[in-house]
Parts: C-alpha cells; structure tokens; sequence
C-alpha cells in the first residue's frame, strides 16, 4: 500500500511507502523561513570578525538599568562573564564548505538529482552541527541546521530510504522549536514545526507508541490554532485537523475528538480536506453525525 504526501508541506502522514518521490522540488523552497522567495542563501563566515571585544569594565550587558558604575538587580560585569565561544580557523572553513555544499544540494534537488542532493547535505551536516553545538544560540546557524536536517530527511524520503526519515525529523525538532521561540511571528517556520511534530508523531503512532506520540500532537494543536487564527486557509486547516486526528487515537479527551469531528465534516463538506487527511476525516466526520 501506498501513502501520498501532504501536497503542501511534503511531510509522509506514515511510515508507509511513499507514492510521489518528486514532490522535494516543489515542497522544499517553500519551507525557508529566512529566505520565502528562494532557496536558502545562509552566509559564510568571515574569520576577522569573530574577534571578540568586550565592552569596557562597568559596561552593562543585557540587563537593568543600575546606578551610577553598579549593575542593576541580577546583572553581572561583562568582564566577569566568560566570553561567548567563537569558532576556530578549522571550524570556519568547515562551515563555508558546508554552505557551499549545501546550496548545491539545493540545485541538485531542484533539478530532480535526490541522491546528488543527499550526498551534499549529508557532506555539509557535520559541520553545520558542529558551529551550532559551539554557538548554540547564534539563531541563523541553528535556522540554517534546522532546515539543512529538514532537507536531508525531504531528500531520504523521496529516496525511498524511510528508515532514515523520522530520526532527521526528531533530531530537528528542538532546532524548529528554538527558531519558533527566538521569531514567533515567523508564520513559515511555525507552520514547519507544526508539520514535523504531526508528522513524529505518526511514525510513533505507526509503531503503537501512543505514549510517545501523545505528548508532539499536543504540542502542535496549539501552534495549528495560532496559525489557523492568523490565516484561516486549508494549509493551516490541514494541519490542525492532522493535530486533530492524530490526538483523537491518542487521547480519551472526548472534547478533542467532536471537535475534530465537526471540523473533518466541515472540510469535507466544502472540499478543502487534503488527501492524506480524508480517510480518518471521513470516519470522525461520521461519528460526529452518528453522535
């Protein structure tokens, strides 16, 4: 049996086998949430601006105001904080490569070449990886992780190499979070996260792990609602029902399932539930007119 993918987000509802390897050139652009129009352009890093120079003794950094040369309440002297970590020689170069790599996964994929594309973002990971590890809070480098991770999953599946699809996702998910968090009026990335803890959660629902996947169809109701507030159009609404019916075969919560009930009647009554949301829809949608 065969599953297709959602034909927005390019995200497999199931670990199943997957129907349209060639929906990465369509789907993948659309989910750059620094660059919307394109893919991504992250920058290499230019070694003689790393230096680090710390602002003069008395200077506050990040906190209250004080008085006179004293810090205010819960500050510390920039000169008694440790310096932000800053990358090596080795690890520069190492990331410039990767972003080259990278942009050329991009063009490769764009051009149909998934294995092509899987061999460069593969090649860039490590590095990537490794500047975010030393800088963990340099938000465009965790940005660029978390979309090079998404990519690498994208390419895997339309591959047909399931088995490596769901770990990318899971390791990209504190990365989507921390973005979400550090721009909450980022629409794109709210509406990635959303896809990828929906879709987490169906690979552990797949496998009868209701207690794994509960707690991610949970977390992405709410970020679903705010963007369905923000837009109400059928992608957001897709997304939500997913949350939706994923946390009806999770949860005994009778509120959640007639709510998703109502809403799959509803779409499937104006034709906007997509296809990988229909059959569950349709079921919900019957027991709500049953109850």
């Amino acid at each position: 049996m065969t599953e297709s993918f959602d034909d927005v987000r390019g995200f497999p509802r199931t670990n199943k086998i997957i129907s349209n390897p060639s929906f990465i050139e369509a789907t993948v652009p659309r989910v750059r949430s620094w660059n919307p129009r394109g893919p991504i352009q992250p920058e290499k890093i230019n070694a003689s601006s790393l230096a680090h120079h710390p602002l003069p003794f008395g200077r506050l950094a990040g906190c209250g105001t004080g008085i006179g040369d004293l810090p205010g309440a819960g500050c510390s002297r920039l000169s008694d904080q440790a310096p932000a970590p800053t990358l090596s020689q080795q690890q520069i170069l190492a990331f410039n490569k990767a972003v080259t790599d990278f942009t050329a996964g991009q063009q490769a994929q764009q051009k149909g070449d998934n294995a092509g594309a899987l061999a460069k973002y593969e090649a860039a990971l490590p590095a990537i990886r490794d500047a975010v590890k030393t800088q963990p809070d340099k938000i465009d480098n965790v940005n660029f992780l978390a979309n090079a991770l998404y990519a690498t999953a994208a390419a895997n599946a339309a591959l047909q190499k399931l088995d490596a699809v769901a770990p990318l996702y899971e390791e990209s998910l504190p990365y989507w979070r921390q973005v979400v968090t550090a721009k909450p009026a980022d629409a794109q990335s709210r509406g990635v996260l959303t896809g990828i803890l929906i879709q987490v959660g169906n690979f552990k629902l797949g496998r009868q792990d209701k207690a794994g996947a509960a707690p991610l169809y949970a977390e992405a109701i709410p970020l679903a609602r705010k963007s369905v507030a923000e837009q109400s159009n059928p992608v957001n609404r897709n997304l939500l029902l997913a949350a939706l019916i994923g946390a009806s075969q999770t949860n005994a919560d009778s509120a959640l399932k007639a709510e998703a009930g109502t809403m799959s009647k509803a779409m499937i009554a104006d034709g906007t539930v997509d296809a990988a949301n229909k059959p569950l829809a349709e079921v919900l949608a019957q027991s709500a007119m049953v109850g």
